[in-house]
């Protein structure tokens, strides 16, 4: 039997997990403010005049209030010069004011009247010109922006993705200690999930379980939570009907939680039972692959050459080429903050230089369709002398969380 898997039940593993939360620190409201400072900056050398942030990850991140999006306009307008203004529906004005950590005028529109007219007059209220050129969030919906163009044709609406990016690429200390306290945690859920496995058991009891442990050390819950065993675990997001758990199988399991609005995202694959030579194979090329991968990380380098490494180690093994399977079917890494996916991407045709601060999942997946998957993941972050794992990778397929 694979070291540390199976062997004890939910409630005893359940017990041995505690709060991990302890001296971990929200964002504070200096470091909003420099956010915005920097976008302002940015947005001057570019000639944007003006930069909508709408609910999500970027209101979030810019100014700290947590909205769900939905069919209603509720963001920010922040001009390149001047103070940061939120747009939201009158009946909500208490709900936005009482989550601010920025401070700011509200603006607001009653539901008969056009929250696309009320941001096209805060931007003349700006002393913007008709032609000026305005960033959109890129996760505004697709009818928002056709409003707003059909009430303004005159001004230069751009994505926002270039100013978002530009600022969330590159993390701060205080979020790269916020993911750290989150992947220990999560690393610590996986560690007991690992040791509730039996035969027979589902999925579905897998999830819960994780999910309950990650309340257990401090989170809300699973952020999100994938349980895939055998000839599933060759499908990198799931299927449709999972299968229980049997002798032999190899287990995999992709898991996060959020802690003050950063995430964490490791997924691990082992054995359920003594692995099989092809088994023990191919964990040790895409062992091999990942550590590839870590090395091309330099500073300076282009994300893509990240991708390339992983690809050149994994041919070498005798898998792909390219995205052909058995082998690495999708990029080898993304980036991850405030958003589980974000970037830049460490894939192919993405040259943006790595750079201090930059925050990778490292997982160059092995797909080998009716057998099985083998996913290693941990997340390494880019500092003034290169990159740094969050998380130590697996040591064997024998021994996953090194516990020999």
């Amino acid at each position: 039997m694979t070291r540390g898997v199976g062997g004890s039940t939910p409630e005893a593993a359940l017990a041995q997990l505690h709060d991990m939360t302890a001296g971990a620190r929200p964002i504070e409201a200096a470091e909003y403010h420099a956010r915005i400072a920097r976008a302002q900056r940015f947005m001057v050398e570019q000639g944007i005049g003006a930069l909508y942030l709408h609910a999500g990850a970027n209101l979030r991140y810019f100014t700290g209030v947590q909205w769900h999006p939905s069919e209603r306009l509720v963001g920010a307008l922040l001009p390149a010069v001047g103070e940061l203004e939120y747009l939201a529906p009158a009946f909500e004005e208490g709900t936005v004011r009482g989550f601010q950590v920025v401070p700011g005028a509200i603006r607001t529109w009653q539901e008969h009247e056009s929250p696309y007219r009320l941001l096209l007059d805060r931007l003349a209220a700006l002393g913007l010109a008709d032609d000026a050129c305005v960033a959109l969030c890129p996760s505004l919906p697709f009818f928002m922006f056709d409003g707003l163009r059909n009430e303004s044709p005159h001004y230069r609406f751009i994505d926002g993705g270039r100013v978002t990016q530009h600022c969330r690429a590159r993390k701060s200390a205080a979020e790269i200690a916020l993911m750290q306290r989150a992947k220990d945690m999560t690393l610590a859920v996986h560690k007991a999930a690992a040791s509730i496995l039996r035969e027979g058991i589902t999925p579905a009891e897998v999830e819960a379980f994780i999910h309950q442990a990650h309340r257990r050390v401090g989170a809300s819950g699973s952020y999100f939570c994938i349980v895939l065993f055998g000839a599933d675990s060759a499908f990198p997001h799931g299927v449709a009907q999972p299968r229980p758990l049997r002798d032999g199988d190899m287990v995999l399991i992709d898991t996060g939680c959020r802690l003050h609005g950063y995430l964490s995202d490791i997924t691990r694959s082992y054995v359920f039972g003594t692995p099989s030579p092809r088994q023990r194979a191919l964990w040790d090329a895409e062992k091999r692959a990942q550590l590839a991968a870590f090395d091309a990380a330099r500073l300076g380098a282009p994300c893509e050459a990240v991708d390339a490494a992983a690809r050149r180690s994994l041919e070498a093994d005798g898998l792909g080429p390219d995205y052909q399977l058995p082998g690495l079917p999708h990029r080898t890494g993304h980036g991850i903050g405030v958003e589980i996916h974000e970037g830049p991407y460490l894939v192919r045709g993405d040259a943006t230089p790595l750079a201090p601060g930059m925050c990778f999942s490292n997982e160059p997946m092995i797909c080998v369709p009716g057998e099985f998957g083998i996913r290693l993941e941990d997340h390494f972050y880019m500092a003034e002398d290169g990159p740094r794992w969050f998380t130590q990778p697996s040591h064997s397929i024998d021994d996953p969380f090194g516990l020999a």
